[in-house]
């Protein structure tokens, strides 16, 4: 599928359908109402595919970092560890606490946890339901949650699970913020006074929509301040460190060297590992609170040995250094590309004048890591115009808008890869850059004919015209 027909498949998604549905049942008509107030937004989730999944454009979209699923590692990787085991089986058996169990995944469990640093690890189906296990099996009554305002959707739809009723949101990677709502806290629950009831603090490691990375020492450090006895623990969900901070990608924890320090982990193999799957770190008693708590882990179908396999292979790759020069480059190309960026008159001007920004440009010297995502800030609404201009240009991404993102607060998310080169970087930033001086022309009056849309945007909408 070309960037044009991807574009016309996302337009006909957004097509109004609850007017065609007058004599269709109340159930299917009440969805079809719900879904055309996303329509209305051209917020409709679409089943699209990536036009560079058919080398028919450049991919800054997908979650493959480090490319090891495009360049085919992973793939044979997993293939040879399938070889050795040549009479696997593709089931389970059952919930991991009855037939589910086998040896294999206690050894690649115990393999990880010790590349890791940590005591134990768990291995479920994916990092949503590893959150939902984590925050709905280990609070107890009592105890409170105190957590980043962005910490993913899979966390907080754990927390309502929680048996701590007591959850409050510090603002985002500010440690102002989560010194006073943490003292808040602990000043409102006597039990927590006394020792005898937790906190327990919810982060992410790399957030995936900004692209910045915890202040984790910082936090550690106020809490120790706060609760002297010890009773905060750290829970840290690593999704989008793993393979990219950290040596040989083991994430920001093993990065900083605060493995006895953080209660709680969670790697997911389906980022940087192109796999699928997660891990939970912990000691034995995190592990078996899971096990016996965790309604995800308790009534589900335990992992399959393939399923397990795949993340073994990931792991290997990371293990042996194979991906170290992936990760180097990604590095590499984002400073490449925030420099190109700094360096356009044009892109500075559009800054100026709050079309489009990049908040890593302002402070990338001042950052201790550099990760994969760039946030491409825009008027709302621009977003999609910009959109419009790359994918039309052959280069993969997806304007980022409500209810992913609050109101308001439109982007751009540009992945970079291990595997991107600087000519893709060179010609992105400069498509980039080319669409912010459009968009200043538009603004300031200067436009061909008076335009009051980018070209890329008059192309998208009179596409819309032609299939409404």
């Amino acid at each position: 599928m070309s960037s044009q027909a991807m574009l016309t498949s996302w337009i006909k998604g957004q097509k109004l359908r609850a007017h065609q549905m007058k004599d269709a049942p109340a159930f299917y008509r009440n969805l079809e109402e719900a879904l055309d107030v996303r329509r209305a937004d051209h917020a409709m989730f679409t089943p699209n595919i990536s036009a560079w999944k058919n080398g028919d454009g450049v991919d800054f979209c997908s979650n493959d970092i480090l490319h090891l699923g495009a360049t085919g590692k992973v793939r044979a990787a997993f293939e040879e560890e399938l070889a050795r085991h040549p009479d696997y089986n593709l089931y389970s058996g059952g919930v991991r606490m009855l037939d589910g169990n086998y040896d294999y995944i206690q050894q690649v469990e115990s393999e990880i946890a010790d590349f890791h640093g940590a005591e134990a690890a768990l291995i479920v189906n994916s990092g949503f339901e590893g959150n939902g296990a984590i925050f709905g099996a280990l609070p107890r009554p009592g105890d409170a949650i105190v957590y980043d305002e962005l910490v993913h959707a899979s966390s907080l739809d754990g927390m309502v699970h929680s048996l701590a009723l007591c959850r409050k949101s510090f603002r985002h990677n500010d440690c102002d913020s989560f010194r006073e709502v943490l003292t808040s806290v602990v000043d409102s629950q006597r039990m927590i006074q006394e020792g005898l009831r937790c906190v327990l603090v919810a982060v992410e490691s790399v957030y995936s929509m900004d692209g910045d990375v915890c202040p984790l020492r910082e936090l550690v450090d106020i809490a120790k301040e706060i609760c002297p006895q010890g009773n905060v623990e750290f829970i840290i969900d690593e999704a989008h460190g793993t393979g990219v901070i950290g040596p040989n990608g083991a994430g920001l924890v093993n990065a900083l060297g605060m493995e006895k320090e953080i209660a709680v982990r969670l790697h997911t193999c389906g980022k940087g590992l192109a796999s699928t799957g997660a891990v939970i770190l912990g000691n034995a008693t995190v592990r078996s609170a899971l096990t016996n708590f965790a309604r995800s882990v308790v009534y589900t179908t335990a992992p399959t040995f393939p399923m397990v396999a795949a993340m073994k292979a990931g792991y290997q790759l990371l293990k042996t250094g194979a991906t170290q020069k992936a990760q180097d480059n990604i590095q590499h190309l984002v400073k490449r590309f925030i420099a190109a960026i700094r360096a356009d008159l044009s892109f500075q001007k559009a800054s100026e004048m709050g079309i489009v920004w990049v908040p890593l440009s302002e402070d990338m010297e001042e950052r201790e890591f550099l990760v994969h995502i760039v946030a491409i800030r825009t008027r709302q609404r621009y977003s999609y115009w910009l959109a419009f201009h790359l994918q039309l240009a052959g280069y993969c991404i997806f304007p980022i808008d409500y209810p992913v993102v609050p109101k308001g607060q439109s982007r751009i998310r540009l992945i970079i890869h291990g595997a991107n080169t600087e000519a893709e970087i060179d010609g992105i930033a400069k498509a980039t850059c080319d669409w912010a001086r459009e968009m200043v022309d538009i603004e300031t009056g200067d436009a061909t004919g008076n335009a009051r849309m980018p070209k890329s945007a008059q192309q998208v909408y009179a596409m819309m015209a032609a299939v409404s």
